[in-house]
């Protein structure tokens, strides 16, 4: 009801969250704001500027529709961030040619592969010890391909609290091997007296 409203200039203000981007084609829309986008861009994950490009790029598309020469605002405190100036030049290629650099730099995909293990425990404290336990334990055999343990964005879900760390593996390395390594490791400590209980997931190459 609200979409048709708008769409039937009965609203003229529509004010949402990241949705509002996805599939709506609306005929009327003068102006397009984006707020702070400085949230989506240091999200604490390595696709965090591919994400917040593609959705200002989508936000964009948005405004003038018919014709019109539509208006898009974003706020920002970081003005000076090139991905603005690449945004406002509708230059995709130019931002991908970039991520690819960065990427390639820090051992990101398309150039390594990664795996994501997120540990779940109500006890915070116990999650913290064992998370801690296996990043030790994993830098003793993949040396600084392990980042974290960190707690993610929403660190609390169901009562139970998370916390993640990433191995980056090179495509040269064995993937099997690495998993092997990472079970027989995560086999030890949930079995041990002091974190049963404790939840791993393994996640190869999320998404």
């Amino acid at each position: 009801k609200i979409i048709s409203d708008f769409e039937n200039g009965n609203i003229d203000i529509l004010v949402g969250t990241q949705m509002i981007t996805k599939g709506l084609d609306f005929d009327n829309v003068a102006m397009v704001g984006v707020l702070n986008a400085d949230s989506m861009l240091n999200f604490p994950d390595f696709r965090s500027y591919e994400r917040a490009f593609q959705l200002m790029m989508q936000v964009a598309g948005r405004a003038g529709r018919k014709g019109a020469q539509g208006r898009v605002l974003i706020q920002t405190y970081d003005h000076e961030n090139e991905i603005f100036n690449l945004l406002k030049a509708n230059d995709f290629k130019g931002f991908i040619i970039r991520q690819a650099q960065e990427r390639k730099l820090f051992g990101y995909p398309p150039f390594n592969r990664i795996i994501g293990i997120t540990l779940k425990h109500r006890n915070q404290r116990k999650l913290d010890d064992a998370a801690l336990q296996l990043s030790n334990i994993m830098r003793k055999i993949f040396g600084n391909r392990v980042l974290g343990p960190e707690y993610p964005a929403v660190s609390r879900v169901r009562n139970f609290f998370h916390k993640n760390l990433l191995l980056k593996i090179e495509h040269e390395s064995s993937m099997h091997e690495a998993k092997n390594i990472l079970r027989d490791t995560i086999e030890k400590i949930k079995y041990s007296s002091n974190f049963k209980g404790i939840r791993f997931v393994l996640d190869v190459d999320p998404i």
